[in-house]
């Protein structure tokens, strides 16, 4: 019924007004969700199951979380986003942009280069417009597969996090080695290697962790375990880069 729903919507409604109202359409699909054996830790919607796409993620169909986005809600609120932060989010989800726009005790800079995601910002990731440690935190998520110079992305990212500060990065990723060729450059071409029209390599997480070191980063790959409760993936990797 979600997968329906949801290509229905699609079809009907402009992407632009899609984006910017989609939480109120997701309101028609909460009777039909609401239970007591899950929760969203976003929206916190109690619900009997979440939604799962076809790639087999738990998507919440109250407020649209994927699991990797509930995690790092519950990293930020946690360990690492404190009063007083300056905060640099790249590509924010829909949910967490408006969440972390209503605190009054950060600075938030949530930045999108294509207009793809709400934002405020629109920073060139390897030509940030801003000084050297203007930041307290910097979330990177699913943003450096995109990026053709990730390492000038890196040095970048180093460059204006301020010293003790951490960024939290993600990428997809895959075993053994980076996965990378500048000949593949049509969409088809980066879909079939790469998993996306619009990737231009697949990490490893070793190999990630590598480039981001040469770039200065203090890095510590952190493995998480499921929590059905919270839709929560197993084995999910995030790497904490520290200056």
């Amino acid at each position: 019924m979600y997968t329906f729903l949801k290509s229905v919507v699609k079809n009907i409604i402009p992407k632009e007004v899609l984006i910017r109202n989609e939480d109120q359409f997701r309101k028609l699909l909460k009777p039909f969700y609401l239970g007591k054996d899950h929760e969203c830790n976003i929206c916190g919607t109690k619900l009997k199951k979440f939604a799962r796409l076809q790639n087999g993620q738990l998507i919440c169909p109250v407020c649209g979380s994927l699991p990797r986005t509930r995690r790092l809600n519950m990293l930020l609120e946690s360990e690492f986003l404190n009063p007083g932060f300056t905060f640099l989010d790249f590509s924010p989800s829909r949910m967490l942009y408006k969440k972390w726009k209503k605190k009054k005790d950060i600075s938030y800079y949530p930045t999108d280069f294509e207009n793809e995601f709400l934002s405020d910002y629109h920073y060139d990731i390897t030509c940030i417009d801003a000084e050297d440690g203007k930041f307290n935190l910097i979330v990177c998520y699913h943003i450096l597969e995109h990026i053709t110079d990730d390492q000038k992305a890196m040095s970048e990212l180093y460059r204006v996090l301020k010293k003790g500060g951490s960024a939290l990065i993600q990428t997809p990723f895959k075993e053994g080695e980076i996965y990378e060729d500048d000949s593949i450059a049509t969409a088809e071409e980066r879909l079939k290697h790469f998993g996306q029209e619009d990737h231009v390599r697949i990490y490893s997480v070793r190999g990630l962790e590598s480039r981001l070191k040469n770039a200065g980063f203090q890095v510590t790959v952190r493995t998480f375990s499921e929590d059905a409760y919270h839709g929560y993936s197993q084995n999910e990797k995030v790497l904490i880069c520290r200056k």
